[in-house]
């Protein structure tokens, strides 16, 4: 029986609700729900790779592990698979229309837009400290991984890389449109 995009992305964010209820981190959370029910080449088992990025990465503060799983995981749909044939073409891949950034500077746009900001020590510097393991902090987070994880969700499935790859930039480091 064949999944509807819109079901496909509830199963996800109720996955990463669920993985964060057994102790996953934010980043470990959105790849395994998104690998466990989006078609990828990967095995849930890939989020081992995404363990350090709790935390804004291993607790650091910068950016938040669920957006930079987010982007992680598009990129198991979206991203190369192979080296480029030249610089000029690996430059297109990246920046033209299509091209790979205007998909993953899609995430962090719309995470800042939903959120205020992507960085970790922004979201939750009032449980800095001795509050950072209360239920208050535990449900906040919780929001971030499920809303990162729909975000990945519904931007790879159906898989439409025309779609998402001709998008606008949002904001970024060259200014580009």
């Amino acid at each position: 029986m064949d999944v509807t995009p819109e079901a496909m992305v509830e199963q996800v964010k109720q996955r990463a609700k669920e993985n964060f209820k057994l102790g996953l981190n934010c980043a470990e959370c959105v790849m395994e729900a998104f690998l466990r029910h989006v078609p990828t080449d990967f095995s849930p088992e890939a989020m081992c790779f995404m363990s350090g990025f709790g935390g804004g990465g291993g607790l650091f503060g910068d950016t938040c592990g669920a957006v930079v799983a987010a982007m992680a995981a598009l990129g198991a749909v979206y991203g190369r698979r192979q080296l480029p044939p030249d610089f000029k073409t690996g430059v297109e891949e990246l920046y033209g229309k299509p091209g790979l950034y205007r998909i993953f500077n899609r995430v962090p746009n719309e995470f800042a837009r939903r959120w205020g900001t992507t960085q970790c020590r922004a979201l939750t510097k009032k449980w800095q400290g001795k509050d950072w393991l209360c239920r208050e902090h535990a449900l906040f987070c919780r929001n971030l991984i499920t809303f990162a994880a729909g975000l990945a969700a519904e931007m790879a499935y159906p898989k439409d890389f025309e779609r998402w790859a001709t998008q606008p930039f949002g904001e970024n480091l060259e200014g580009l449109t």
